[in-house]
């Protein structure tokens, strides 16, 4: 039986032994990753493809699946509604953008900001929850586990206390990466919104991560992981409300960032040596190089002639030139889509998909 949430911070000691280990393991991942990411020159490239990847991982913990062929198509032909899965996950690509600006901007992470990121998750804007009777059942039996705050002034003043919390380095001292677990417990349990909590609820942890200077740009995605280990996270996260289990959920959380910051090192050493590559040879064999041509291919798996024609300030003709003679040498993989020709760029894509098997 869970009790009745309890404003931040929590009230008993968070910063076991294991803990502060497990911590010092993590932040020493996050902080390579940080690192590595200057690696790659264009820093949206990083955001650009990542934030895809998160997008789909995100919305497949809540069933929302699509091909990583249709994601990559709306991102080419939005217009074209190819999927409505594929459009509800670049919402969330979106929101994830739309966040991070957000807090670049104000250097802060406030309600008003979650609020207008969830607006973007679910493509309306509700607002808080006002009316009762909202439960998390179990998928599975149909039976009730949780029943968040039902009444509109207490989730008011939850989400309150949560702001406080995010913001307000006087409010605790804990180490940046508990508190990280902590805050998403805090939200995932008031359950603010009608719809899309848990998907918002992933992209205020990576946010506060950069509002804490512990990223420079959001590309620590813990979605992929939390898809591999999905019972264990709904456990997890149950425990803490029914008998206050903080440890085993923080613990969760820290081998969270720890593997998904190895998992995108790796990833990001791909997309800096596939770069790299892509630089040499087309340097060398075609006179129409530029870096500009090379971050442009790096920044969607997918382009289309429309794209490189804005991006260079070439004309149609010349883009479709620059397309065709690098999907003759293997560069890229030419696709037709009903009268629409779009690009693959080979090696990027082979990157993503490889990380989406493992």
């Amino acid at each position: 039986m869970n009790v009745e949430l309890q404003p931040l911070p929590p009230q008993k000691n968070i910063e076991t032994t294991a803990v502060l280990k497990q911590v010092a393991v993590a932040s020493r991942c996050l902080a390579e990753l940080k690192g590595v990411s200057f690696s790659i020159p264009n820093q949206d490239i990083l955001i650009n493809t990542l934030a895809l990847q998160e997008a789909k991982a995100s919305s497949a913990i809540e069933n929302i699946i699509t091909t990583q062929d249709d994601l990559f198509k709306e991102g080419a032909f939005p217009e074209l509604g190819l999927s409505a899965a594929a459009k509800e996950i670049a919402r969330y690509a979106q929101a994830l953008h739309a966040g991070y600006q957000l807090v670049q901007k104000n250097q802060l992470l406030t309600t008003n900001h979650i609020c207008e990121i969830q607006a973007v998750v679910d493509g309306q804007r509700p607002g808080f929850r006002k009316i009762p009777g909202t439960s998390l059942k179990n998928a599975e039996t149909g039976e009730v586990i949780y029943t968040p705050p039902q009444h509109a002034d207490v989730i008011i003043e939850l989400m309150g206390n949560l702001e406080r919390f995010i913001n307000d380095p006087e409010m605790s001292g804990l180490d940046p990466l508990i508190k990280m677990a902590i805050i998403h417990y805090q939200f995932e349990s008031i359950h603010p919104f009608y719809d899309g909590n848990g998907r918002t609820g992933r992209i205020i942890n990576v946010l506060y991560l950069v509002h804490q200077g512990l990223l420079d740009i959001p590309v620590l995605y813990l979605s992929r992981h939390i898809i591999c280990t999905k019972a264990d996270y709904y456990r997890l996260l149950q425990q803490v409300r029914d008998n206050g289990d903080w440890e085993a959920w923080i613990l969760y959380m820290l081998e969270a960032v720890q593997r998904t910051s190895l998992k995108t090192i790796q990833m990001i050493n791909g997309i800096r040596e596939a770069m790299q590559d892509y630089k040499t040879r087309i340097q060398k064999d075609f006179k129409f190089y530029s870096q500009d041509l090379i971050s442009h291919l790096f920044s969607h798996p997918y382009t289309k002639i429309d794209f490189i024609g804005t991006h260079l300030g070439v004309s149609r003709l010349t883009a479709t030139k620059y397309l065709d003679q690098l999907a003759a040498a293997g560069f890229l993989k030419k696709a037709k889509l009903g009268r629409n020709c779009y690009y693959v760029n080979v090696a990027l894509f082979e990157l993503l998909a490889m990380a989406e098997r493992e």
